[in-house]
């Protein structure tokens, strides 16, 4: 069992850029794919990222940058130049595959409430 803790959301005003880190507790973390989601308040969650082991990465919106450091057992979002419509609580989750379906990530951290201004 790994487990994910967030750290690092707030309120920020629209443009401005936040930096989002997930800290894993298990040893085997850099065998884990590494995904980020979030959840609007009324939507479903949602896609934004994910990392493979060896730091190949995926992110559908330019925006938004994964990356991750094994040593620290740490994943990091970074977002920049944010919307209003960013606003949503934003998960980190360790799946053993490296996918962007949330049915294949095991192991999900609390959340981190991520609030944009306009």
């Amino acid at each position: 069992q790994v487990q994910l803790v967030e750290s690092g959301g707030g309120l920020v005003q629209a443009g401005g850029s936040l930096r989002l880190s997930c800290s894993a507790s298990a040893r085997a973390f850099s065998n884990y794919a590494m995904g980020w989601f979030r959840q609007a308040p009324g939507k479903e969650r949602e896609f934004v990222a994910v990392i493979s082991p060896s730091s190949g990465t995926y992110a559908p919106d330019s925006r938004f940058t994964v990356s991750r450091d094994n040593a620290k057992n740490t994943v990091y979002l970074q977002l920049n130049s944010l919307k209003p419509e960013d606003t949503a609580v934003y998960y980190c989750a360790a799946s053993p595959v490296v996918t962007t379906n949330e049915g294949q990530y095991f192991s999900w951290g609390q959340g981190t409430q991520v609030t944009v201004s306009s």
